[in-house]
């Protein structure tokens, strides 16, 4: 597929995937930690038009002045922003209008690819089709808290199915040895990827499976989160402060517990893998079983051993710079290395990540926290 078709099919499926919202959905933010669907399109759209049309088209206009400040998001070397907790303050401008800016900025670059496209701009084209990437899965985390916590539980059609698990699991054994970790070939990667180095790991089993909902709720009901032995004190805190008992959309009724999911509220489907757990939950329960997260270079040296993909998958790892870690200059500078502070790690991918986005070597990164992602855990002994 061309530079030019992944971004056309790119930007055709954001608006495919927002098909089921009524207009009410779209500017709604019920957490600082969601955005509004509204502001998802608009964002996405001005990274191409600040970062390529206008650097690289001369003649190019703006659609508009304000949106700069409207949806830039934390790119302090390219201006003023709208504050990220006021998102949802934004009724205006209009849904129809953010598709008209969509469809405006889209037909530019378009026609912008039909030109002699310097390397450069390929890159930022690039980046810019995989930034979209990650919030059309971003996308999927709020709008399921943005229905989610509305009193009728609403349902909307997706595609999103997870896969049974097995349980117990197998566990598969990885030698003690040298490992290389990173980015290795020409395709397109994060800068937090690169940085190819040598890691030494020690024998470790690692599971074939992810833990599955039944595994979860014996943890519950065997008191794991009335045990403070089980958790960090940051955690227990966190848990206590927050009233949690359960992972996120849980709720018991009659003595059986229910999820909310996009399909409705449902009963939680016990050979499922548990999900919407934040990394001091991932943690607790291993302890509980008697074992460990991987690492993040544990989990990357035995990836293809086994199959992942349906949730992102909390590892015990900071999210630090890899030996010669390089990060661009001025606003794309800001992607990812800012962020290399009280971020946890998570790998592999998740059912709703967009279909060749993920790979072995990606990093992706959560305060420990955070749970509205779709996010697991494997276990390691």
């Amino acid at each position: 597929m061309t530079l030019k078709d992944q971004f056309a099919h790119t930007r055709e499926r954001f608006k495919t995937i927002c098909e089921p919202l009524l207009t009410e959905d779209y500017s709604v933010q019920p957490a600082i930690f969601v955005s509004p669907p509204k502001w998802h399109l608009a964002h996405s759209t001005w990274f191409f038009e600040q970062f390529v049309l206008q650097k690289f088209v001369a003649d190019y206009t703006v659609f508009s002045e304000d949106f700069a400040y409207l949806f830039n998001s934390y790119y302090n070397n390219a201006g003023e922003r709208v504050l990220r907790p006021n998102r949802g303050l934004m009724t205006r401008p209009s849904v129809a209008s953010v598709y008209a800016y969509r469809d405006y900025v889209t037909k530019h670059l378009l026609t912008f690819l039909d030109t002699a496209v310097s390397e450069e701009a390929k890159s930022i084209i690039a980046l810019g089709i995989n930034h979209e990437q990650q919030h059309q899965e971003l996308f999927y985390y709020d709008i399921k808290y943005i229905l989610g916590n509305q009193p009728t539980f609403p349902s909307i059609q997706n595609n999103l199915k997870l896969e049974p698990v097995i349980s117990p699991s197998e566990f598969i054994n990885i030698s003690e040895g040298l490992y290389t970790i990173g980015h290795q070939s020409d395709s397109f990667c994060y800068d937090n990827e690169q940085g190819v180095h040598q890691v030494y790991l020690q024998d470790f089993q690692i599971s074939k499976n992810l833990v599955s909902n039944s595994e979860y709720i014996a943890f519950i009901e065997a008191g794991g989160y009335q045990d403070f032995n089980l958790w960090h004190a940051e955690g227990w805190d966190f848990i206590q402060q927050e009233d949690i008992k359960a992972p996120l959309y849980w709720h018991k009724v009659n003595g059986v517990w229910h999820q909310y999911t996009l399909n409705g509220f449902q009963e939680v489907p016990k050979n499922e893998p548990v999900m919407h757990l934040s990394f001091y939950e991932a943690f607790a329960f291993a302890e509980w079983k008697g074992m460990r997260l991987p690492t993040e270079f544990e989990w990357e040296a035995a990836s293809s051993k086994f199959k992942w993909g349906q949730l992102w998958e909390w590892t015990y790892s900071a999210y630090m710079p890899y030996p010669n870690f390089t990060k661009a200059e001025g606003a794309l500078g800001e992607y990812n290395g800012k962020f290399m502070v009280n971020q946890m790690v998570l790998r592999g991918a998740s059912i709703a990540t967009v279909a060749n986005h993920s790979r072995a070597t990606y990093r992706n990164f959560f305060h420990a926290s955070m749970r509205w992602q779709f996010s697991g855990l494997r276990l390691v002994k």
